[in-house]
């Protein structure tokens, strides 16, 4: 069936829009994600209930079978949530979990300590940002839990640590990714003096709300600082209750009936060692096979070429096996193992179902236009100075209602090239970097982000309490990278802005960490 364009209406915003609004009153993620998706699936079919329908059967189908073949990219990410789950119940049913957290509170004494060690974890496990979610999840939770940290204080820092370490490593998919992307806009308007290389590591620094973001998670972890929602998940962590338990067991948790009492910490620490290695080998492996007959081999063109899902769940495949064997180790019947999978399984089923409503919701939103219409309205008559700052506002809120920081890279960054060269070719650099910030700025706050829905995931946390504690530290961090990205337009200076960046953010958290101090006279 043929569905009609919006990219010229306010209607491709309104999908999203009610989502949002829907998620706020209600609470309930996956209601909210359907009644976006039934109203773009009602405007893209020019108003027939009939039409509708077809759409719909049509998006479903495409989830798991595109242009008459598999859906690889969809189902391996379903696989490898699935091996991760199958996994992480093995370590607990084998004592693994708990042995490692007696180990662990043996030598991290206190809630410092625990989330510190997890945001430092970002800097080790940078490779993709659903690998580190995930893996550092499944590390970090026994540390946390037994410190008494929220689990929503531990989806921050998964989440706080994922994209914005990855979006400033070229030796991460993010990183092969944007310099493909960038050195294809160079090549195109004709900007031969920087490699593709150098311009990625230029960007770094003028990345600003990924630096930010980076320090505001150190300081969060070191200071305890909690901002709006988050401090009462602290106090009730603080009180035993380390989740919202009338909103049911959050994705990710898994509770046995059996746990072996003699586990070894290994049996956590080295499934994920080999998760992490053999994910990471195979990102080299199957990138170098796609570029062999092509040129020669080198890192980043192999981790260019990558196929990031393939690897994940071969990655997970080994670390699952190797859970398997300490299960059998510590004397887990069959049927104990087989009972442990299928546990893990049942806890990443509503991640997953997130996840799907969530892929839906942005085929939508793809089909329905929202991110051109979003770029179409920055036009006319604007002085350069103020272009990185409006790209990066206008970035962010493409990337909060698509739930995509790639898909907003893929659209936003030639239109900023585009700009920078028929305005001031000298800002092409910091305008790109607007756009690299602000796609993650939006997707940290968006509710149907990949991201931020497998950093609930990796946490156990409440989906929507996640999404609420980290807006106000997005937020801050935002209006920082606003006044850094001014300060850049005008003055054209690079440590100018970090350090009126780094001013306002010192400031903001000295303040915000004197206040959590003070206590309120009655």
């Amino acid at each position: 069936m043929q569905t009609l364009s919006y990219s010229d209406s306010l209607l491709s915003i309104l999908p999203p829009t009610i989502a949002l609004l829907v998620a706020l009153i209600t609470r309930r993620v996956i209601t909210a994600l359907c009644c976006g998706i039934l109203s773009g699936a009602y405007l893209l079919s020019d108003y027939s209930i009939n039409d509708s329908f077809v759409y719909l059967s049509q998006l479903a189908v495409g989830l798991v079978w595109d242009e008459g073949e598999a859906n690889f990219w969809n189902l391996q990410i379903i696989l490898f949530l699935l091996l991760l789950g199958g996994m992480t119940s093995l370590m607990s049913a084998a004592g693994s979990t708990q042995a490692f957290a007696e180990w662990a509170k043996r030598r991290i004494k206190t809630q410092r300590h625990a989330t510190i060690a997890t945001a430092l974890l970002s800097f080790v496990v940078f490779v993709d940002d659903y690998f580190h979610s995930l893996a550092v999840g499944s590390v970090a939770r026994p540390l946390t839990d037994q410190a008494g940290v929220s689990r929503a204080k531990l989806a921050y820092l998964l989440d706080s640590t994922a994209a914005p370490i990855c979006v400033l490593m070229p030796l991460s998919s993010w990183g092969a990714y944007i310099i493909a992307l960038v050195g294809g806009l160079l090549v195109s308007h004709g900007i031969t003096n920087i490699t593709p290389l150098a311009a990625f590591a230029t960007m770094i620094p003028l990345n600003f709300y990924a630096v930010f973001a980076l320090l505001m998670a150190l300081t969060v972890a070191y200071f305890n600082l909690n901002i709006g929602p988050m401090k009462q998940h602290e106090d009730a962590a603080a009180a035993g209750q380390l989740f919202d338990p009338a909103k049911g067991t959050p994705p990710g948790s898994i509770n046995h009936d059996f746990q072996a009492s003699n586990g070894s910490p290994l049996g956590l620490v080295l499934p994920i060692i080999i998760l992490t290695l053999v994910t990471f080998s195979c990102f080299v492996v199957t990138g170098a096979a796609t570029i062999e007959s092509q040129v020669s081999f080198s890192l980043l063109l192999a981790l260019e070429n990558t196929d990031v899902t393939l690897s994940l769940v071969i990655g997970g495949a080994a670390a699952l096996l190797l859970s398997m064997g300490f299960a059998a180790k510590q004397s887990l019947s069959l049927q104990q193992i087989i009972n442990a999978l299928w546990l893990g399984i049942k806890a990443m089923s509503p991640a997953i179902a997130i996840l799907l409503f969530a892929w839906s919701i942005s085929g939508v939103i793809g089909d329905i236009e929202t991110g051109k219409y979003l770029a179409s309205r920055l036009t006319g008559s604007i002085d350069p100075s103020m272009l990185p700052v409006l790209l990066f506002i206008l970035a962010g809120v493409m990337a909060f209602a698509t739930g995509t920081s790639w898909g907003t890279f893929g659209i936003m960054l030639p239109i900023a090239a585009d700009m920078a060269v028929a305005s001031d070719v000298s800002l092409i650099l910091p305008m790109l970097s607007a756009v690299l910030a602000g796609a993650v700025f939006g997707d940290h706050c968006s509710p149907i982000s990949d991201t931020t829905i497998l950093s609930s995931t990796g946490a156990a946390c409440h989906h929507l309490d996640h999404v609420a504690t980290q807006l106000p530290y997005a937020l801050l961090v935002a209006l920082i990278s606003i006044a850094s990205y001014i300060v850049m337009g005008i003055t054209g200076n690079v440590m100018a802005a970090l350090s009126i960046g780094l001013g306002l953010f010192a400031i903001s958290t000295a303040g915000l960490y004197y206040l959590q101090q003070t206590p309120v006279k009655a």
